[in-house]
């Protein structure tokens, strides 16, 4: 299929893949396989070695065997760009343009290696249900992950209805707006409407991957936002509000109002991923207080002229947001230290210090003692 627009822009606006989120940029940076005779495409789905692409043609079923990589990180995911065969059987995805965003985590096993989730995303829905109570701290983590994507996140407080009372919804918006600087909170419920034509709004022209726990209703959700029941829906649990994972595979999905939406499956866990800077944007307010400390260094704990711990101790910063802060410091730092040899090394040269430090004070103890 051949275009000869009058202008670049009419070119990304009258493109087939345009619904899909084809523009300028990703046209330019399709250019030199264009030349090769190749075609572009988005996934909408990946399958054990084999994905759906949709392409200026339609959808086509390709293989992966020639993008497999060492790194996990570079895998085919729902999301990618990517330039495929124009005809064969198989068809083989040839290459991934380079990603603007992707989020990621990591995995459970020993290695810990990080697993992209979603590529090219610009919001980053979390959804959390009101079914349960509400659980902060998980709402942090997702939220670092989200910022350190490079995407916006959104927090959305699904099956509202099942809270009706406005004041004491309200309240439970404003919880979750002090954990989450920066980021838009909305009370949704997709059994009565309420919110979806906001969200709708919101989430319009643009990549949105939809995240949470199994039964936080994000297969519901979707299904308002699609305005058709195209996401299977199981219902939860009564005694924990706990769901079972109704979407196994990540799809993505046009949505009527433009853009479109990347479904994925409930995470039971949700581990960083080199999100040092996600969770310095999670606690932004922390990260402003430590700019005052007396000390560049200061670790917050004991020291002397400690704007953060002055912030603790007249109330204007909570302890459970303090012990967050530390908590995702701390496994941010495990995490990348298994892959940077450097940073393994300064962490070791630290734990000498503290405990030369340790051994001294407490020699000048005994020695007082005596």
């Amino acid at each position: 299929m051949s275009f000869s627009p009058a202008s670049p822009e009419a070119s990304s606006a009258s493109h087939p893949l345009a619904p899909y989120g084809w523009d300028e940029g990703w046209e330019a940076e399709f250019t030199p396989y264009a030349a090769q005779g190749l075609l572009p495409g988005r996934v909408v789905r990946v399958d054990r070695g084999q994905c759906d692409v949709v392409t200026p043609g339609g959808t086509v079923r390709a293989d992966t065997e020639f993008v497999v990589p060492r790194d996990p990180l570079k895998v085919v995911c729902t999301g990618d760009w990517v330039a495929v065969d124009p005809g064969g059987d198989p068809r083989y995805v040839r290459t991934l343009l380079p990603r603007r965003t992707a989020f990621v985590r990591s995995t459970s096993s020993k290695r810990s290696e990080g697993q992209i989730l979603a590529a090219n995303v610009d919001h980053a829905i979390i959804a959390v249900p009101l079914a349960v109570e509400l659980d902060l701290g998980r709402i942090e983590r997702f939220l670092a992950l989200a910022w350190e994507s490079g995407a916006q996140p959104l927090v959305v407080l699904t099956k509202a209805d099942l809270v009706p009372d406005p004041t004491g919804l309200s309240y439970l918006v404003e919880d979750v707006e002090t954990t989450a600087p920066g980021v838009q909170v909305l009370a949704v419920s997709a059994a009565t409407g309420e919110g979806v034509d906001v969200l709708s709004a919101v989430v319009s022209g643009s990549t949105s991957v939809l995240l949470g726990i199994s039964g936080a209703g994000k297969s519901t959700l979707a299904n308002a936002l699609l305005g058709e029941d195209v996401m299977e829906v199981q219902a939860t649990r009564d005694a924990d509000g706990k769901g079972r994972h109704t979407t196994t595979t990540r799809n993505l999905l046009v949505l009527p109002g433009g853009g479109v939406l990347i479904d994925t499956p409930g995470l039971r866990g949700v581990g960083l991923w080199d999100a040092g800077q996600g969770v310095g944007q999670v606690f932004a307010e922390i990260e402003e207080l430590a700019e005052k400390c007396r000390f560049h260094d200061c670790a917050h704990g004991s020291e002397p002229g400690c704007a953060v711990l002055a912030a603790l101790e007249d109330g204007s910063l909570p302890e459970r947001r303090l012990d967050s802060y530390r908590k995702l410091l701390r496994e941010n730092q495990r995490i990348v230290a298994k892959t940077d040899a450097r940073l393994r090394a300064e962490i070791r040269r630290d734990w000498r210090l503290k405990g030369a430090e340790g051994r001294a004070a407490m020699e000048a103890k005994r020695g007082r003692i005596r």
